[in-house]
């Protein structure tokens, strides 16, 4: 009987999701199962090349400042030339970057492109994120983000465990392999996922009437969302920068801490997909408060901790939060970007993190050398209860339009149906006999704007996120 019971769990949690989600997922997959690079980095420059550990970390921060860098851009591209194109682009060029990185042997080449693979890898994540939000119906994309969130773990797990193999045999072959998967990637992309940019985003991409990075910085509560995403990466980064350095003070050895936080990997693993279908339909403030004081406490318990089960402990808390808080974050931002401005505000997103990687090891090791590692663990627990009581603050001046819910869906036009399969035409008219609301809305999104009336005939929304499954043509809704 568990057996059945885990079976159906599995299946009501992958069901009903679009086939060129699982071909995008798959892309996903791929990617992450060869991501050997950045796991023996260091090892590579100190070990096989014999550089200084302050060189190794110079090189680390160059292809941090990469992904900085890139956020803003790929989700400006992914807006104005596609998704598909940006995660083309994006895949060939880590590809030939990561190989390329293999062959270079003189210092100054090797952080040059180092930062260029910071970069090109970085880009494809804001198209990701905003094709997931155009293929997923709403009420499916809290799920849809959380099981691309199981694959980037599930991927990174693997390859974690394969990269330490691959160096003893060679660290070249690391940088080639993970130049073909990324290869294997963009051909996935090429062969399998269609351009998924609204008809009305591409519009006003031609015509000079696209989300630009000012626009987004003038959105003060999406802003305010990116400060706090920026609040809670700076949290859990700890346990890549601070747990490490504190575990080692007390006298712990590198086994020690890599059972401690491997803790973390196979949790996600296992947690992610049925915590998921608990909080799926949940009100998605709470779910960010409780997630933010659980990291924050999470962390704050690491000052109590004196042996290896008790690290361990406090990371099963603080893992517990990244799993409920990344899905939900992620739906967030969908649910503040307009349709024609996903990949540029999914692009600032990004850069939240890039940015809290870059920070998290300065204020680790400021704090810890001047402080003491148990002030850094208080610190988090004040940071976690900041997010907390922002996201709470800001979570009540939201619209009343509540994505997460199914809308009611409205009559479709007698006798005429959509093809399976096919996403909803822009142009498609509403029924004759009904009026249009000036303020109209398309089908199943929350977010979409500048619905029109013309002439008795209300123009479906150009990002009516439609199931695709759904037989029938775009339906218009009042709000």
């Amino acid at each position: 009987m568990p057996f059945a019971v885990m079976r159906r769990a599995v299946r009501e949690s992958v069901s009903g999701l679009p086939r060129e989600f699982w071909w995008l997922w798959t892309s996903t997959l791929v990617n992450r199962l060869g991501a050997f690079v950045a796991t023996f980095m260091a090892l590579y420059l100190t070990l096989d090349r014999g550089y200084s550990a302050s060189y190794a970390g110079l090189v680390a921060s160059l292809h941090g400042l990469g992904g900085v860098v890139s956020s803003l851009g790929a989700g400006v591209m992914t807006d104005r030339f596609g998704r598909r194109p940006t995660l083309l682009i994006a895949q060939v060029s880590t590809a030939f970057s990561v190989a390329l990185l293999g062959f270079m042997h003189d210092p100054v080449a090797i952080a040059g492109v180092a930062f260029l693979v910071g970069a090109t890898s970085n880009a494809s994540r804001p198209a990701v994120q905003a094709m997931i939000a155009d293929i997923v119906r709403p009420e499916d994309r809290v799920r849809a983000f959380s099981l691309n969130y199981w694959a980037i773990n599930l991927g990174f797990a693997v390859s974690s465990m394969a990269a330490g193999f691959i160096a003893e045999f060679s660290y070249l072959a690391g940088f080639l392999i993970e130049a073909g998967m990324t290869l294997a990637c963009a051909l996935v992309v090429f062969a399998k996922l269609p351009e998924s940019r609204p008809v009305q985003a591409a519009k006003g991409a031609q015509e000079g009437d696209g989300v630009g990075l000012g626009t987004v910085l003038r959105d003060r509560r999406f802003m305010s969302v990116v400060g706090l995403s920026f609040l809670v990466a700076l949290i859990f980064q700890q346990g890549f920068v601070g747990l490490p350095v504190a575990m080692g003070e007390a006298g712990f050895t590198p086994a020690d801490y890599g059972f401690a936080i491997g803790v973390n990997g196979v949790l996600i693993v296992v947690l992610q997909i049925p915590v998921t279908r608990f909080i799926e339909h949940r009100d998605p403030m709470r779910l960010l408060v409780i997630s933010s004081l659980l990291a924050g406490y999470g962390f704050g318990l690491t000052a109590f901790a004196g042996s290896v089960g008790v690290f361990a402990l406090t990371v099963c808390v603080w893992t517990l939060a990244e799993v409920v808080n990344a899905p939900t974050q992620t739906g967030l931002v969908v649910r503040l970007s307009p349709v024609h401005g996903r990949g540029t505000y999914q692009g600032m997103y990004t850069l939240s993190w890039a940015l809290a990687a870059l920070v998290a090891p300065l204020m680790s090791g400021l704090v810890i050398d001047r402080f003491g590692a148990e002030w850094l663990w208080g610190l988090c627990a004040v940071v976690g209860t900041v997010a907390g009581v922002g996201y709470g603050v800001l979570m009540r001046r939201l619209p009343a339009e509540d994505p997460w819910a199914t809308p009611a869906p409205a009559k479709p036009d007698a006798g005429a149906k959509a093809d399976p399969g096919t996403r909803a035409d822009p142009g498609a008219k509403a029924d004759p006999g009904a009026k249009a609301d000036p303020g109209a809305r398309t089908g199943l999104d929350a977010r979409a704007e500048g619905a029109t009336t013309g002439e008795g005939d209300a123009k479906a929304d150009a990002d009516a996120d439609a199931d695709s499954n759904a037989n029938a043509n775009a339906q218009v809704s009042a709000t």
